[in-house]
């Protein structure tokens, strides 16, 4: 237990500011000095005489917080690694794979920056992680650790802090900076800090809940996380020109190319996500007849299939079927298929003898389309297609950009935002917050019909 019995209480201290004068009761603690701040004389008085008399009852004081134990909560009998073990456990069986990866990874990071001495040289930082990452904190896999990743973690169970360490504010710092950082000190985008923190304030209002904490101890307000923005990248954004160039490459390649050309020009035509892509069936897809080539049909979309890896999904299946994003498990929603996608997958059913019940873009083995395959042929393509310039540019760097491009296209065709919400699985106030920026070629006739209004008055 991090306790102490040296303790050295000195007298109070006044200064006097614009604001009035502060009272500050003064503490060495095991040689480090601990202040608190008090408005009057009266309350520095009282806090001093209930620290003095601690010291005459021989209570032991916490090394973390500086009180005596009786002033603490219950943190100081709960160890961090196995607080941190009940939390992952308690989570796992209501969250989503990737919550599972990220909560793995922001307690990893937390546990690294709560080890009382550094790691030993026997032990392989990297592993290390590795095991808290793939092992400690995950619920299904953590019984099967290997003997040499088992005896790692015993030595971070014997070399933690007790839970009292998140009511030492300098080192609630510590942690917040550790999970704002990547490796090499350099800080992570604010997207992924701002998640990280939300991690954490979830575990530590399970703490509250289990009165293991008295308080959260993650600072609130204005200006404690970074700001971030939904809104797409105008940049990363593809013309009429540049999205011809990339799916005509990719129908060309050797291996697979005529199913991923279908795969991705079933993405920027029509916006679906990935994930709802590669969950799509033949029977999800409802098209005019072989007579009718010119004419929209249109599909049907109401499941996802996120790639989570197998270690994270409850049966260890790559990929973890979910609902819709935002909506209620059972619900879908229809997307019209113009005629170009329309001939594009008649084309493409008919050259891959696809079935009503078989997967609309299916691996090589008949498996679902992985992840990997679909961003190596993306990369691959623009590398071939781009120059350099653009290449090194946000230009379509992702998969889901293509997603980005139809939506906005839609909006700068003039379809109302409600309806391409609905279309794209989004609702209005989202939308507009992502895409509002992109909309162009409008501003010619908002001219006309304020101009139409009428001139104002004279004043």
């Amino acid at each position: 237990m991090d306790t102490t019995y040296e303790v050295k209480i000195w007298k109070i201290g006044s200064r006097k500011q614009a604001k009035g004068t502060t009272y500050t009761v003064r503490w060495v603690l095991g040689g480090r000095e601990w202040r608190t701040p008090f408005a009057t004389r009266a309350l520095a008085d009282a806090f001093r005489s209930e620290l003095v008399s601690a010291t005459r009852r021989g209570e032991a004081f916490s090394v973390l917080t500086g009180r005596p134990l009786s002033h603490t909560s219950g943190a100081s009998s709960v160890s961090w690694y196995e607080f941190a073990l009940r939390f992952t456990d308690a989570q796992w069986h209501r969250t989503s794979g990737n919550s599972r990866k990220t909560t793995s990874k922001v307690l990893m990071t937390a546990t690294s920056a709560l080890l009382r001495t550094s790691v030993p040289s026997t032990l392989d930082p990297v592993a290390l992680r590795t095991a808290l990452r793939e092992f400690a904190f995950n619920t299904r896999r953590r019984a099967e650790a290997p003997p040499e990743v088992a005896a790692a973690l015993k030595w971070v169970e014997r070399n933690c802090h007790s839970m009292a360490v998140w009511e030492d504010s300098s080192r609630v710092e510590e942690v917040l900076q550790a999970v704002s950082s990547r490796l090499d000190g350099s800080e992570t985008a604010a997207s992924t800090i701002k998640r990280n923190r939300r991690v954490l304030n979830v575990m530590l209002e399970y703490a509250v809940k289990e009165n293991v904490l008295r308080t959260n101890p993650l600072p609130k307000g204005r200006g404690t996380a970074p700001k971030t923005s939904i809104a797409v990248d105008k940049r990363s954004l593809i013309n009429a020109r540049q999205a011809a160039a990339l799916l005509g490459w990719v129908r060309r390649r050797p291996r697979g190319g005529l199913r991923l050309h279908a795969f991705f020009a079933t993405m920027y035509y029509a916006g679906p996500r990935p994930e709802e892509v590669v969950a799509m069936y033949v029977m999800d897809v409802r098209l005019p007849s072989a007579k009718a080539a010119d004419q929209w049909g249109e599909l049907l979309i109401h499941t996802a299939q996120p790639e989570v890896g197998k270690h994270w999904t409850n049966d260890g299946a790559i990929h973890e079927e979910r609902g819709l994003k935002g909506r209620a498990r059972d619900d879908m929603r229809t997307v019209p298929c113009r005629p170009a996608l329309t001939r594009v997958l008649r084309e493409h059913i008919e050259r891959e003898g696809l079935k009503p019940g078989d997967l609309l873009f299916p691996g090589e083995k008949g498996e679902m389309l992985a992840g990997s395959v679909i961003r190596r042929a993306w990369r691959s393509a623009r590398q071939e297609t781009l120059t350099p310039e653009e290449f090194a540019s946000p230009l379509g760097k992702r998969v889901y950009d293509l997603r980005n491009t139809c939506l906005t296209n839609w909006l700068n065709d003039g379809v109302p935002p409600a309806q391409v919400a609905e279309w794209a699985g989004n609702s209005v106030p989202v939308l507009l917050a992502v895409y509002a920026r992109c909309i162009v070629g409008h501003l010619s006739d908002l001219k006309k019909r304020i101009e139409a209004g009428g001139d104002l008055p004279e004043i």
